[in-house]
């Protein structure tokens, strides 16, 4: 298997790193999950994963470990209006009028873990889009409602790409971020 082909099974780096902050069992909302490395992910660790994207075919392989539900987010309704999660996961996508709908789906003592593009990645590759590329800050706004525990923006290497990315939760009264979590 190639480097690349591996790279984009395996979750992201910042996923892994901030999945402690998940509850064990908890709810978990993969947004454009695309193949569902992160659906995988999180099912591995005994989590309810729901997946969401446009692909029937890529949703179909999921079928056996998430409930799974095909709908283009970008053109029809939001279909979570309602639903709260213990976790919402968004991996290289950006739909700014989902924005606001992906972090009131955030459940009380859930946590957003949520990485993607940013300006200056038309630099280096694609997206070179700027609809499609977080401006500096703008995933910090959009967050704000929850306590942001970890938030980075700037470029990476291997691939090249610039991203913004953060981790946060909702609080709630009586739930507490874990003793220790990874810094």
């Amino acid at each position: 298997m190639s480097e690349a082909l591996h790279a984009a099974l395996e979750p992201s780096p910042w996923v892994q790193r901030w999945s402690p902050l998940v509850a064990a069992g908890a709810s978990v909302l993969d947004v454009a999950c695309g193949s569902g490395r992160h659906v995988r992910w999180f099912a591995a660790r005994g989590c309810r994963v729901t997946a969401v994207d446009r692909d029937a075919a890529a949703l179909a392989a999921l079928s056996d470990i998430a409930e799974t539900v095909v709908a283009d987010i970008e053109s029809g309704p939001w279909p979570f209006a309602g639903r709260r999660f213990g976790a919402v996961i968004v991996t290289n996508y950006l739909w700014r009028p989902l924005l606001p709908a992906i972090v009131a789906a955030v459940d009380e003592g859930g946590v957003l873990i949520f990485e993607t593009f940013a300006r200056g990645n038309e630099t280096v590759g694609r997206p070179s889009n700027p609809d499609f590329l977080l401006r500096p800050g703008e995933l910090l706004a959009a967050a704000a409602p929850l306590r942001i525990v970890a938030y980075e923006d700037g470029c990476l290497a291997l691939p090249e790409r610039f991203v913004q990315r953060i981790a946060a939760i909702r609080e709630h009264p009586g739930v507490h971020l874990p003793a220790r979590y990874p810094l």
